[in-house]
């Protein structure tokens, strides 16, 4: 017994930590807080390449704690987005984080939309939601600037600021963060674990991977060894704020087009007090390209020399039209708030930060729908996590860690 007990400890001496953890957004230090809790004594090491936490998706969207109501019953982001929006207000409230439990408006505006509006409702009670039913004049109970045919109320929804969050995860999981620390190398070997080397020339020696690093996780996967069958291809969120915010009291959005990810142009309250208006969804050109003069040649020459790329652009070309036209024109941009909010003006739109999405693109063109985890030896890549993977961080990272931690005990298991 003392013999093992000494066998143990060279062992664990020869790597640097148990659980090797690449991206400091929401989702890996979710994860490094679910290992901690779950395995008390593994020793967790975050790698993250900026100088601090959130800095990318979690740090550059909107801060809605989504209900799930849009989301396929049964999916992995119905399930967690439904679960973890009940814990992330838990969280917020122990660690005593700025949110609210605010509700919103999913309203339609034309005729058409009333059969997707109902659509909804059907499945945002298949997920376990409440929702209420309004006619148009109803509407104004919650909303007396908004116009349209018919709504429906959400009352879950809330709002948080998910960098707080972030900030908070880091610090009681008790992980080690290391900053400014960009992974250029991996060598992953079953038999003896991962090596990890940074931009400046660290190495970091761990007995499992995992691969939370968003914009970059399917350069991530390449780079242990592995081909996640997918491509990152990134979507810039360009968002307004509201001149006079006082016209929106909470959040409303209107009814999606479920052939695209995206939620359309909507209205946001957040914890400031400002009204958020966005996102204008475009293609693009760097993976972190937060306006159109980000030029990254190289990962443009990925995304454009990916087959999915091509066929994305074949089917979705008239959406992505428009989508392109409201980023070049704030007037048109404008309209497109009118249908929901007609006292705006061109005016009342301030330019705010944008954001990316990290959207994973099969070979085939295939938007991945729900949250993608792959699982290869001594790894685990977390390769399709935006939006609502901020909501559903809690019970992503619980997952990731299992996992992990089944890594841990037996390679590939």
């Amino acid at each position: 017994m003392h013999y093992r007990s000494r066998e143990v400890v060279q062992v664990r001496r020869a790597y640097d930590c148990d659980v090797l953890v690449i991206g400091g957004g929401i989702v890996g230090l979710s994860t490094a807080y679910a290992i901690t809790r779950a395995a008390p004594g593994t020793r967790v090491t975050v790698l993250e390449k900026e100088s601090g936490p959130a800095r990318h998706q979690t740090g550059r969207n909107s801060g809605v704690i989504h209900s799930g109501i849009y989301y396929r019953p049964g999916s992995l982001k119905a399930r967690y987005a439904v679960r973890g929006a009940a814990e992330m207000v838990k969280f917020c409230a122990e660690y005593d984080i700025p949110h609210a439990v605010t509700g919103k408006l999913i309203v339609a505006t034309a005729r058409d939309e009333l059969p997707r509006l109902h659509a909804l409702v059907q499945r945002g009670r298949e997920n376990g939601l409440t929702v209420r039913e309004l006619g148009a004049a109803q509407i104004a109970e919650y909303e007396p600037e908004i116009e349209g045919l018919a709504a429906i109320h959400v009352g879950t929804t809330g709002i948080c600021d998910f960098t707080a969050v972030a900030r908070h995860l880091a610090e009681a999981s008790g992980a080690e963060i290391r900053y400014a620390a960009r992974v250029t190398r991996v060598d992953r070997r079953p038999d003896r674990g991962v090596a990890v080397r940074t931009a400046s020339g660290d190495v970091v020696r761990g007995r499992v991977l995992v691969n939370c690093a968003g914009l970059h996780c399917d350069e991530i996967a390449r780079l242990t060894g592995d081909e996640p069958g997918v491509r990152i291809v990134p979507f810039r969120g360009e968002y307004y704020e509201l001149a006079r915010p006082e016209l929106v009291r909470g959040l409303v959005y209107p009814v999606p087009d479920p052939a695209f990810p995206f939620l359309g142009v909507h209205l946001t309250r957040g914890i400031d007090g400002g009204v958020h208006v966005g996102p204008n969804a475009v293609p693009a050109l760097a993976r972190e390209g937060y306006d159109w003069r980000t030029v990254r040649p190289r990962e443009l020459a990925g995304t454009l020399t990916w087959p999915g790329s091509w066929q994305l652009a074949r089917r979705h070309w008239r959406y992505g039209t428009g989508e392109l036209h409201r980023s070049l024109s704030r007037a048109a941009f404008t309209r497109a708030v009118r249908r929901l909010l007609p006292a705006v003006r061109e005016e009342d739109l301030v330019p705010a930060p944008a954001g990316v999405r990290a959207q994973a693109v099969l070979r085939d063109g295939t938007l991945a729908d729900d949250f993608l985890i792959q699982e290869t030896p001594r790894a685990v890549h977390v390769l399709n996590a935006p939006s609502p993977a901020a909501t559903a961080s809690l019970p992503i990272g619980r997952e990731v860690a299992r996992r992990a931690l089944a890594e841990l005990e037996g390679p590939g298991r």
